[in-house]
C-alpha cells in the first residue's frame, strides 16, 4: 500500500464482516466520495491511521445499500432487504468503500423514498454536520445565520436545514453558483471573497445570530457574527475569543450514532426540504476517477462510487 495520487486507490480482498451484538452489515450499493477521503489517500491522516492498525485502510463515510445482516441485541426496526443509508467512520480496513460494511445500527436508516442508491449516499455525512452546526448554534426561528461554501455539501444542507428551522439565511456564493444557491433557499447572496464578512454586514448591520464556515476561512469571519453570536468552525478552529463569540468545532463523529436525526433527514428529503446531490458516478473499478474529479475543484454535489 502506499499514499499518493488517485492512481494509487486499487481493489484488495478482504474477509466479509460480519454484523456484530448490536450491529447491522450492510451490503453497500453505492458510496460517496467525499474530500476527507482524499486526505485518507494523500496520506495527510497515515500517522493517525498507523495507530488504529495496518493497511489496507479503506476510505469512505457515506454508504447506501441493502441491510443483510443484524446481529445480536441490535436497537433497530429495520429489517433485513430494507434500503438503507448510514454514516461510516472509517477505521483501518473499516470504510465505505467496501462491498459489505458492518456497522452499529444507529448509525443506519432507511433511504428517503423513490431515492438511488447514489442519491441516498449523499446524505449522511454532510446532512449530520451541518445538522451537528444546527444544534450546536442553537439559533430561534427569525435569526439570522450566514452560510459560507454555501454551493458546497455542507453549505448548501446549512441553508436549506437552516431554511427548514425558519432561519433567515445570508450564503455567499460565486457568480455561476448564485442559481444553484438561490434553489437551496438563501434570503439574500453575497459575492464570496477575502471580503466576505463585509458584503454580510451590509445585509446584517448588527452581525449575524450565527455563522457556518464552509469556506473554512476562520479568522477573517468572525467580524460578520454579532457580539455574543455563534461560529461554527468544520475544520477544528477554536476562534480567537473575540467579543463573546462562541465558537464551535462541528465533528460529525459525535453525530454518528444519532440514528433519529438521520432519520429526520430522511424525512426531510422526502418532504423536499433536503436535495440529494450526485454530480456523477463510477464503478468501483475506477474510484481513482472520482477523486481526481473532486480534486480538480468545481464540483457540485457528490461523485459516487457505485458497486
Amino acid at each position: 500500500m502506499e499514499y499518493g495520487g488517485p492512481e494509487v486507490l486499487g481493489v484488495v480482498e478482504l474477509p466479509t464482516p460480519e454484523a456484530g451484538p448490536g450491529q447491522v452489515r450492510v451490503r453497500v450499493g453505492a458510496a460517496a466520495v467525499s474530500p476527507t477521503d482524499t486526505h485518507v489517500r494523500a496520506g495527510t491522516r497515515a500517522e493517525q491511521q498507523a495507530k488504529i492498525g495496518p493497511p489496507p485502510y479503506v476510505p469512505g463515510m457515506d454508504a447506501a445499500g441493502v441491510l443483510d445482516q443484524i446481529g445480536e441485541d441490535a436497537d433497530t426496526d429495520l429489517q433485513v432487504g430494507d434500503h438503507v443509508m448510514a454514516i461510516v467512520l472509517p477505521r483501518g480496513s473499516h470504510g465505505a468503500y467496501s462491498e459489505y460494511v458492518a456497522l452499529p445500527a444507529k448509525s443506519v436508516t432507511r433511504m428517503p423514498e423513490g431515492s438511488s442508491f447514489a442519491g441516498a449516499s449523499t446524505l449522511p455525512m454532510n446532512g449530520l454536520t451541518a445538522r451537528l452546526s444546527l444544534d450546536q448554534l442553537a439559533l430561534q426561528p427569525g435569526q439570522t445565520l450566514a452560510v459560507t461554501g454555501a454551493a458546497g455539501c455542507y453549505g448548501g444542507y446549512m441553508v436549506e436545514l437552516a431554511k427548514a428551522d425558519g432561519l433567515r439565511v445570508i450564503a455567499d456564493s460565486s457568480e455561476a453558483d448564485e442559481e444553484l444557491v438561490a434553489s437551496f433557499g438563501a434570503d439574500v447572496i453575497v459575492r464570496r471573497g477575502d471580503d466576505v464578512a463585509e458584503r454580510i454586514r451590509e445585509h446584517a448591520p448588527d452581525g449575524v445570530d450565527g455563522l457556518a464556515d464552509g469556506s473554512v476561512q476562520m479568522a477573517p469571519l468572525v467580524a460578520a457574527v454579532c457580539d455574543g453570536g455563534g461560529f461554527a468552525s468544520v475544520r477544528g478552529w477554536p476562534g480567537n475569543g473575540e467579543r463573546g463569540i462562541q465558537f464551535h468545532v462541528t465533528w460529525v463523529f459525535d453525530y454518528a450514532k444519532e440514528q433519529a436525526k438521520l432519520d429526520r433527514l430522511r424525512q426531510q428529503a422526502e418532504d423536499g426540504q433536503v436535495s440529494l446531490r450526485v454530480a456523477g458516478t463510477v464503478p468501483m473499478e475506477n474510484a481513482s476517477e472520482a477523486h481526481a474529479r473532486l480534486e480538480a475543484g468545481g464540483t457540485r454535489g457528490r461523485w459516487v462510487i457505485e458497486f
